[in-house]
């Protein structure tokens, strides 16, 4: 079997990694994947990514230099637009430019979910919880009636959302339903993307103890 023509450089915790790993995973394309040490990066990584993080995405080009891409939202989009299979986007052009507002929304929301996630002080959690909880309130105002974000189509805005509601699957299920309370439809559609095998698929099988792990070096509150 030929070498993939794809590599996702990746680190088995990063939730934006998981997003390139979906959509790879949702349009059945075979890829390579390296794990890289966050901690220690090797200077062959350093040398591809300008921003140091990941993922990146190496696409192998037969007659010129691999082109590297990186930025989860923008390898997801060359993803879709290259690979086979139905478009993640919709057709109509406010449609998918709605559905690019939320994935940016996705993002925010994921920045202000890690940080309540990793709150070591009570202070802290209180006012991080605070603001991670007005996301579902919104994000509640918009879902139809599912399974998924737009209807019955998994979309990118599904595969860029689903890792943030993995973590809320592996903490204390009390801390996780006080963030969802009074939301049906969000609870719901966390339930379909934890259902769905590309979701699944996505990370490692010890991931759930490989994050409980970095809770507890991190000392976060909810480790405890």
């Amino acid at each position: 079997m030929p070498d993939p023509s794809l590599t996702l450089i990746s680190h088995p915790l990063c939730p934006f990694v998981q997003r390139a790993a979906i959509v790879l995973l949702e349009k059945s394309v075979p890829f390579e994947r390296i794990n890289v040490d966050l901690s220690a990066k090797p200077d062959w990584f350093l040398a591809l990514s300008p921003t140091g993080k990941v993922p990146l995405l190496k696409v192998h080009q037969a007659d010129e230099e691999d082109a590297i891409l990186f930025e989860s939202v923008v390898i997801c989009e060359y993803l879709d637009e290259t690979q086979g299979g139905a478009s993640m986007y919709p057709d109509d052009a406010l449609l998918r430019a709605r559905q690019r507002a939320w994935i940016e929304f996705a993002t925010q929301t994921l920045a202000d979910g890690w940080q309540f996630l990793n709150a070591t002080d009570p202070a802290t959690a209180d006012a991080k919880r605070a603001a991670f909880r007005d996301r579902p309130q919104k994000l509640e105002a918009e879902l139809g009636s599912g399974p998924y974000f737009a209807g019955p189509a998994f979309g990118l805005v599904d595969a860029v959302s689903a890792p943030l509601f993995r973590y809320f699957a592996i903490i204390d299920s009390a801390v996780s339903q006080a963030n969802f309370e009074g939301f049906p439809r969000v609870s719901a559609w966390r339930a379909a993307l934890a259902g769905r095998p590309s979701v699944k698929g996505a990370v490692v099988e010890d991931y759930s103890e490989r994050f409980r792990q970095h809770l507890r070096r991190q000392q976060a509150l909810i480790a405890n």
